[in-house]
């Protein structure tokens, strides 16, 4: 009995010395299967969340995994509050484990709130994009990140198609006439067009890019992307999209521009006032990917002086948009909140997401390798 014990004490001494040689940052994610807090931030869904049974992302529907965290004994709290020192988020800090956050209604974890949180092991997004996680401060504090990779693709690049369409069609104007009582069908015809013919750009074509473009090929467009990477040939062959490798010769090229890259140090401010001024006179502008990419004040100045002739997206800095935004007083924009990638049917792909993943981390497992934002203090590469 003795030698067993000093053998299995030397066994463990020996892997806890491996493990903090090999990766002396990283937080273990599986080091006991004692009970974990997990901590769940999304929209409030109030008198909605029960109109449809589906409605899983919200507090409310709290993506449909209470009942099976809470049979494995694990806390599992869920919260739309989430700013400030006084925020439920803020009180669960110090002692949560996971914290499940979503781009609709983003928690900012900070390096601040990084510092604070000892016992943080796993940070998830429940859909895509993980820009309001302080990426390098994760990675310096051996944190996993992780999203669920092509939850929402589909619906992004469907709703991108929509804006562009209602951009080129001038379809807002109609709309506001025909609830105002009036008719006039030459205040709307003076700018609207076909989208055939017309050159559509997209800067990043991953996975949401490549879905715009296959959906515009129809249209009979001239199709251009922007990207660290190529596309396959065979598929690039297939859409008929030409690549440019130079952004600033690419923008004057556009009627309609498409901006589908994260937002990452290098992207930030990407399109400010040079840039922006480097785009075709007029030119149509669809965001979904990331406010920050864009200079607020510079598309409020070009929208103004008809330099954009139009603008769409679902995505501000910050989120929620405080009420003086000035996106929402800008001419000709057709902005709304970040709904995109939060259709019903995106809310079921992510929330089975973060199922398997939670399941997997209780397990000790490794998460789908496409997954992983922050991983062993290093970033993905879009992040890099």
């Amino acid at each position: 009995m003795a030698m067993k014990q000093a053998a299995t004490t030397a066994i463990r001494a020996l892997s806890s010395s491996l493990i903090s040689h090999s990766s002396p940052l990283v937080r273990q994610l599986h080091a006991s299967a004692e009970s974990k807090k997990i901590v769940g931030v999304f929209y409030k869904a109030n008198e909605y969340a029960a109109m449809n049974p589906n409605f899983v992302g919200c507090v409310e529907g709290a993506l449909g995994i209470r009942e099976w965290l809470e049979s494995q004994g694990h806390e599992y709290i869920v919260t739309d509050d989430k700013e400030g020192l006084d925020s439920e988020l803020e009180k669960h800090i110090p002692d949560l484990h996971v914290l499940i956050t979503t781009p609709f209604h983003p928690a900012y974890v900070t390096a601040e709130r990084i510092k604070k949180a000892k016992n943080l092991q796993l940070l998830l997004t429940a859909g895509i994009g993980s820009d309001h996680v302080d990426l390098n401060a994760a990675a310096a504090a051996g944190l996993t990140v992780a999203e669920v990779t092509g939850s929402n693709v589909v619906s992004v690049a469907e709703d991108e198609l929509m804006r562009i369409l209602i951009l080129v069609r001038n379809f807002l104007p109609g709309y506001h006439q025909v609830v105002n009582g009036e008719w006039n069908v030459a205040g709307i015809a003076h700018r609207a067009y076909d989208l055939e013919g017309k050159t559509i750009g997209t800067v990043g074509a991953g996975r949401i890019g490549k879905l715009l473009l296959q959906r515009l090929k129809p249209f009979n467009c001239n199709l251009l992307y922007h990207d660290r990477l190529k596309i396959d040939p065979e598929l690039e062959k297939q859409i008929g999209a030409q690549f440019e490798e130079d952004l600033d010769a690419m923008l004057p090229k556009c009627d309609v521009l498409v901006i589908n890259t994260p937002l990452t140090d290098k992207t930030r401010g990407l399109f400010n006032k040079e840039r922006i001024a480097k785009c075709k006179k007029g030119v149509l502008i669809v965001n979904n990917a990331r406010g920050a990419i864009m200079d607020t004040q510079a598309v409020v100045d070009a929208c103004n002086s008809g330099h954009i002739g139009g603008y769409s997206g679902d995505v501000w800095n910050p989120q929620p948009a405080p009420k003086d935004h000035p996106w929402r007083y800008m001419p000709n924009q057709a902005m709304t909140p970040h709904i995109s990638g939060t259709t019903i049917d995106a809310q079921l792909r992510y929330a089975a997401g973060i199922k398997d993943m939670l399941e997997r981390y209780f397990k000790g497992e490794e998460f789908p390798a496409q997954n992983y934002i922050v991983k062993e203090g290093q970033l993905a590469p879009q992040y890099r």
